[in-house]
């Protein structure tokens, strides 16, 4: 996502970064690094981990001029609004995806722009066929595919979407390590997933089942596939009210960012 950045001619003067624990520490340096004077808000379930693990995690810069630049993250309010909004392997994790855009667009200004990733439907097919074989619920929730991602972007006050995606190929030496991997991924939010917890035995079958049922690459490892989705758009300037009888109503506050999105 970071990489995407350079397309931007313009950059950002304050950002907002959703769900940093998700996001991930070492992308939040990086926007630190690429905006050092930037202002810089975070929005967390758990803020004060997210806080926390930004405080500790972060690195100083070598150069003492970097110093009085940064500007130490603070907690995004409901009014809070930036050019930017970072949201890295979040948006697969909400079961209210437009509600979340629409969220997402009222924190954006006018010609901002949204930057985020997610995982999409290729995702541990290999692993939904094992559980299929085995007559067991899904393994995971769906993952939505990129060209609904671009619709739902439209419908919810967003322009210009730009999705792509890459599939990796991960590769483990046993089935206890795809399961070590899968923990530290994420968890199962699939509606009709096992209703409680498994007998002791149940973790035993699992691991056998996926060492005789995922696929193996030329060395013999286990394979498993993801899909990662990446997305950007802009916030459209708002569009002026029509009444009854035609007329246009806009506020003074939509006249300037309609003036502001000429200008572009």
């Amino acid at each position: 996502m970071a990489d995407r950045l350079q397309w931007f001619r313009q950059s950002p003067e304050s950002w907002l970064h959703w769900e940093p624990l998700l996001g991930g520490i070492e992308a939040h340096q990086r926007l630190l690094d690429l905006y050092p004077g930037a202002a810089c808000w975070i929005a967390a379930d758990a803020a004060p981990a997210a806080l926390k693990a930004l405080q500790t995690g972060g690195r100083r810069s070598w150069n003492p001029l970097e110093w009085g630049r940064r500007r130490a993250p603070a907690l995004a309010k409901a009014e809070t609004r930036v050019d930017m909004l970072w949201a890295n392997m979040v948006l697969h994790l909400e079961p209210h995806p437009q509600r979340l855009l629409r969220q997402w667009n009222s924190h954006i200004r006018t010609d901002g722009f949204l930057m985020f990733s997610c995982l999409g439907p290729d995702t541990l097919r290999e692993l939904r066929t094992v559980f299929s074989q085995q007559g067991w619920p899904m393994p995971h929730h769906p993952f939505t595919d990129m060209h609904d991602w671009g619709d739902m972007l439209v419908h919810s006050g967003f322009a210009e979407p730009v999705m792509d995606m890459e599939r990796l190929t991960l590769t483990y030496s046993t089935g206890q390590a795809v399961l070590d991997d899968l923990r530290e991924l994420g968890r199962n939010l699939h509606a009709a997933r096992h209703p409680g917890l498994r007998p002791r035995c149940w973790r035993q079958a699992l691991v056998i089942a996926l060492e005789t049922g995922l696929p193996r690459d030329a060395d013999g490892r286990l394979v498993l596939t993801v899909e990662l989705i990446y997305g950007h758009a802009f916030k459209a300037a708002p569009k002026p009210s029509r009444g009854p009888a035609g007329e246009a109503a806009v506020t003074m506050e939509e006249m300037r960012a309609m003036l502001r999105s000429g200008r572009r």
